[in-house]
Formats: C-alpha cells, structure tokens, sequence
C-alpha cells in the first residue's frame, strides 16, 4: 500500500503542477505597467517554486556532448557497451584517437541514476576514455528478468571489467566501493588478466564501524525485519516491473532530505529570491541541481536489504567473511591493482576513516602501491562534483591514474 499512497498523492500533485505552471506563464507575461511591480515577480517565482515541487522518476540525459582534451574539443557520444537488465555499461566515446587511460565509473545503486556523476564523467573525459555503469530503474524491470543482489552486482561488475578488457582503472563512487573492492579481489585470487591497473574508492563505505554517521547509527538501530516491513513496497500495475519488490526512490530521498532539512529550505528560499531579483543565472543552479537531486530510482529488494544487512550491520568485508556466491572474498589477494581513497572531511554519509579502511585490508600491497587524500571542508557531494572535486579532487586522481598506467591507443 505504501508505494500506492505515494503513487495517489503524486499524480494529485501532478495536477498542481500544471496550474502552477500556467500562472506562472500569465505572470511572466509583459503586462504594461505591473509586470515589474514587487506583488508579480513574487507571485510568479512562487508559481515557479510550486511547478517544479515533486518527484521525477525518469533517467534524465547526460547531454555531454562535447569535451575539451588538449585545449581542442571534440565531440563525444553514448555507446552502450554491454547491457544487463538491471544496468547498462555506457561508453562515453570521443572522437579521434589517442593514447589515454581507461576509466570504469561505477555508480552509486542508493537511488539516483547515474546521471548524479554528470560532473564526474565530463570531468574525467578530458583526460580519459570513460565507460560508467548505467543503473536501470528498478519498476521498469519486469519480473521475468529475475532478482538482483548484491553478489549480482559484484558479477556484473566482474564482467563489465572484462568487456572492457585489461589494465582499466575503476573508480567507484559512495556505496559501490564495497562490490569494487570485492570483484578486484575476486579477480585477483584468480589471476584474471582482467585486474584493474587500479582502483580508487571515493567516499564509501568499506567499515562503517570507523567514525559512524547519522546513516550508519540508523542502520543499526533496526532489524532487517524492521526494514523489510517498512519500507519494502510492491510495484503498481502500471510499470513494466509490476509487482517486483522494490526500495522505493522517494522514501531514499525523504531520509536524505530530512537529513539536512534546513539547508534544502534555505535552498528554495534563496531561489525564490534570485527569481524575485531577476537573477535567473543563480537562480537556474540551484533549480538544476534540485531537478537532478529530486529525480529517483528504486532499488530491487533483496540488493538493498542484503546491502544493509552484510555492509552495515555485520560488516562483513572488513571482518573478513563477505563471500560472492560462497566464495571468501579476501582483499590481501590484491597485489597489482593500485588503490587510492578520497574521503570528504565533512562527510556525512560515509564518514571519515570508512573509505581508509581498504587500506589495511589490502595488506599484500606496497606502499607505493596505496594513497589516501582527505579533502578539507568537503561533504559527500562535493567529493565527486563541484568546484572542489574539479580543481582538487580530481587533479590527484588524474595524477595516481597517470602513475599506474599502461597506455594504451584508444579509438
């Protein structure tokens, strides 16, 4: 019932929506003489604020259609790689050829699509060939096509790595750093020639007992029963994944709201009052962040509960007993894949020192094989987007990456 209330409460929205709309249409008309009287510009900018109030659910587009490399731009497109029913590998192809590294981006599976790393991925094109994992939502996904976990998502990884071919550089962002770690260490305990070159791990979630956040202490505080009863829903008959059981988006961007209530109300009112000033370029970033933020994706159901149970309730990898269909998955068997951790000093998801802990599990590595870099004043966002991801972040993962390639022709 839950996702149905939601599913009510949203299309009568809808309809507040398109009304809000209109009006705001009406007073951005050039009426004589009132349409720059103080009343107008704030009635339209609240019709402006109330049209673009709800939920999205439908992936929006990169619209990446261009990078800078070398002071020249050149044109890229989307090819689709690979394709599971549950993700797609995307190949942000440029034009021309160069010798440049290879990047796998993994995405985030926590409930915005991938489309959240836009910044990510046109950053890293300037200086790399890019493949990220295109997470499909999950009540578009019929239930034929089966069930996904969490040791499905370590295989789908393991087998995007091998589509792309040997010596890659993975870079994983927030959550997916646990199945990262555990699909290299898988490669290399087999001696797979597929081993990632190396692996940076970008603020997640590797031991949350180090530093707990708010998110962590949640997790905890309830039994996996208690979130399987409540907020564990069934898809409506209306979508192609009628009936599958689902996380669903809105209840993961309702906790992260309510995280931080007061910054995102400070958000709007600073929005309304650049529309009010007619400042539509201060205004425009902030509605184009919240259009991305405020669009969702559910998670299927056995990924996220397994996801709460083995990563944040028993911690299974770093007191070594995460298995992948059986097998131990054991990070000291990583000797050649290079590792670096970025953590936000500010980080209220993935706190402090949870990223770092790879480290020590990766044991059998040398020290010119591992590096860390904390980020001063920077949040979980602002560890993957934004001016301090391009102007700080980046520059040092661009660096580790040059210092743990082989080049290779890339066309």
């Amino acid at each position: 019932m839950l996702y149905h209330a939601y599913q009510a409460q949203s299309d009568a929205l809808a309809a507040m929506r398109l009304m809000a709309r209109a009006f705001r249409g009406f007073f951005q008309e050039p009426w004589p003489f009132i349409a720059d009287h103080p009343f107008v510009r704030g009635a339209s900018a609240a019709m402006e604020l109330v049209s673009h109030a709800g939920i999205a659910h439908e992936r929006p587009e990169f619209g990446i259609a261009s990078a800078r490399v070398a002071g020249e731009e050149v044109p890229v497109s989307e090819d689709i790689a690979a394709v599971h029913p549950f993700c797609r590998l995307l190949h942000f192809r440029k034009g021309g050829m160069r010798a440049e590294p290879t990047v796998l981006l993994v995405a985030p599976l926590s409930g915005h699509f991938s489309t959240l790393l836009r910044d990510t991925v046109a950053t890293l094109l300037c200086d790399h060939d890019v493949y990220l994992t295109d997470w499909v939502n999950a009540r578009n996904v019929p239930l034929a096509s089966g069930g996904f976990d969490l040791d499905d998502f370590v295989e789908v990884l393991i087998r995007f790595i091998r589509v792309i071919g040997p010596r890659i550089h993975v870079v994983a962002v927030c959550q997916p750093a646990v199945p990262v770690l555990a699909a290299i260490s898988l490669l290399a305990a087999s001696h797979d020639p597929c081993e990632p070159a190396s692996a940076t791990l970008m603020g997640g979630p590797i031991d949350t007992r180090v530093n707990p956040t708010e998110v962590n202490r949640f997790a905890v505080a309830h039994s996996l029963d208690w979130f399987e009863k409540s907020v564990i829903a069934t898809v409506p008959a209306r979508y192609r994944g009628a009936f599958r059981r689902v996380y669903p988006g809105f209840l993961q961007l309702a906790g992260f709201v309510g995280m931080n209530l007061d910054r995102h109300v400070r958000a709007h009112w600073s929005m309304f009052r650049h529309l009010v000033n007619g400042d539509e370029e201060s205004a425009g970033a902030i509605r184009a962040f919240y259009e991305e933020y405020t669009t969702v994706m559910d998670l299927p159901a056995e990924y996220y509960l397994e996801t709460i149970e083995r990563v944040f309730q028993r911690h299974d990898l770093p007191l070594g007993r995460f298995r992948v269909r059986g097998i131990l998955v054991e990070p000291a068997a990583i000797e050649r894949s290079a590792l670096l951790t970025i953590e936000g000093e500010r980080d209220d998801i993935s706190g402090p020192g949870q990223t770092f802990a790879a480290h020590a599990l990766c044991r059998a590595l040398s020290d010119a094989k591992k590096a860390h870099h904390l980020a001063p004043a920077v949040g979980h966002f602002g560890v993957f987007h934004g001016r301090r991801w391009r102007g700080d972040i980046y520059p040092r993962l661009k660096a580790f990456i040059r210092a743990h390639d082989s080049p290779t022709s890339i066309a």
